[in-house]
């Protein structure tokens, strides 16, 4: 009789199974808090998933988890995302040694001599790709060097919508395919794989979008040749570079140390350190710069001040300090997935979710659905990766899908779709700087779209969907 008495009673005051229902409340509470609180009133997002974590958590306690467990989840969602946040920090040296050493303002400088006013259009986003692959931002390219596109444009009598189009397209292409940007290295850092190796997934299905993108604006463009337009505005930037920095063959040296540890699959972060530490002797015996500016631009990112703004604003960037809100963004955002994932929230969601993605097929199109979704209700480029890719990296586990299938779909839907949102940050950002509307511009950012169309057909034909090799995908050659 004692017997029966105890088992109920220990059934009663353990942890529950949570119902489809309650499960979906702490999704429902991020759209609501994200879409009011980040889309209206512009908190910033890491307040508010602290706060979609809070509200989590009070359903785990009610589910009857102990606080300690659900530490245990948020420690252990946070330590699998570690050799990736490691990273992260190895991209801010990166940046700020490439710009104080010169290799950045080279490839801006050479890159703005490719321009051609007979091919206006291709030769913005093709030099906008090229410098925002240089230097990892899309918003610093677009702030500068197309703001003075928009001016040649404006000159020359072409369309804003279209010249907008090929300006961001460009900028947003180069972004994805650096690794010295946020995006590409939170989409590994939230699907759990190895930078290099998404990046060099991404080829698959950005290239040709932005190949295809380039083919469009060559033809479109065939109309706008023979027009005179003023070069002063190319040529006050190019000659600011060239006054402030030594440009020399020696400074390409440490890129070329970051694509030898790439694609011999060495491990990233001394590779990234190995550049960074050339970059440093060149800064000093090129740039004539001291060790302690060096420092200082390492910590809190390079400073210029070379007297034209628009350089100012193009190369002021870099160091450890400009990572940590992209990784506060992260912490929160796994501390909000380890209590779903500890409380079983996640799993019960999942379990309804591939009930439809049973297949390969549905599976991406489940992923760019989502994704998608997450950036209309969010407008942020952060958070569109990082919701989907906690709901679904499991779902890629069950089906033997590398996780670099994974943050491949949710950076070309989430993170490059963001800006085509007129009441996004990144949509109103460019609306303001280039002084055109979003949706003047969205349907001539080609590659921004064509993209997710590629992604799709992978889906269905299963073509470039990797199969998984290893456990830990962060390492090199997963």
């Amino acid at each position: 009789m004692e017997e029966r008495e105890t088992t109920p009673k220990e059934i009663r005051t353990g942890p529950r199974k949570p119902s489809f229902g309650l499960a979906l409340i702490p999704l429902i509470s991020m759209a609501l808090l994200l879409g009011i609180g980040y889309g209206i009133y512009r908190i910033k997002a890491q307040v508010l998933l602290v706060a979609a974590a809070f509200i989590t958590a009070g359903l785990g306690a009610y589910l009857k988890y102990s606080w300690k467990d659900m530490e245990a989840g948020i420690v252990d969602s946070i330590r699998k995302a570690l050799p990736a946040i490691l990273i992260m920090l190895a991209v801010g040296v990166l940046v700020a040694t490439w710009i104080a050493s010169g290799t950045i303002p080279m490839i801006i400088y050479y890159g703005l001599k490719l321009i051609s006013p007979k091919y206006f259009l291709v030769t913005a986003c093709f030099v906008c790709s090229l410098t925002s692959l240089a230097c990892g931002t899309s918003w610093g390219t677009i702030g500068t060097l197309g703001v003075a596109f928009i001016g040649i444009a404006m000159g020359l009598g072409i369309p804003l919508g279209p010249a907008a189009g090929a300006i961001v397209a460009g900028a947003y292409f180069g972004d994805k395919m650096s690794p010295l940007s946020d995006i590409p290295n939170l989409a590994a850092v939230t699907a759990g794989s190895n930078l290099f190796d998404h990046i060099k997934h991404m080829f698959w299905s950005g290239t040709p979008a932005w190949v295809g993108g380039l083919a469009i604006y060559f033809f479109m463009g065939l109309k706008y040749g023979g027009r005179e337009f003023d070069r002063e505005k190319i040529q006050q930037i190019t000659s600011t570079l060239e006054n402030n920095f030594h440009f020399n063959l020696w400074l390409l040296v440490p890129i070329l140390i970051v694509f030898y540890y790439a694609f011999t699959k060495k491990p990233t972060i001394p590779g990234m350190l190995i550049s960074s530490a050339v970059a440093v002797a060149l800064a000093v015996i090129f740039q004539k710069a001291s060790l302690v500016q060096v420092a200082q631009a390492v910590n809190s990112g390079y400073s210029a001040s070379t007297g034209l703004e628009a350089v100012d604003r193009l190369i002021s960037r870099g160091g450890l300090m400009s990572m940590m809100e992209t990784q506060l963004v992260a912490f929160t955002a796994f501390s909000f997935g380890g209590i779903m994932q500890k409380t079983g929230m996640l799993a019960v969601i999942l379990e309804k979710i591939m009930k439809f993605a049973d297949r390969i097929w549905s599976l991406v199109l489940t992923t760019i659905g989502t994704t998608i979704l997450a950036a209309l209700i969010t407008g942020s480029s952060y958070l569109s990766m990082i919701i989907p890719a906690e709901l679904l990296s499991e779902a890629y586990k069950k089906k033997g899908l590398a996780a670099k299938n994974l943050s491949r779909i949710i950076e070309e839907s989430g993170g490059i779709i963001v800006p085509l949102i007129p009441w996004s940050m990144a949509g109103v950002y460019i609306t303001g700087t280039l002084g055109v509307p979003t949706f003047s511009y969205l349907l001539y950012a080609f590659s921004n779209y064509l993209a997710v169309a590629i992604l799709a057909v992978f889906g269905f034909t299963g073509f470039t969907m990797a199969r998984k090799i290893r456990d830990d995908e962060t390492q090199p050659g997963s």
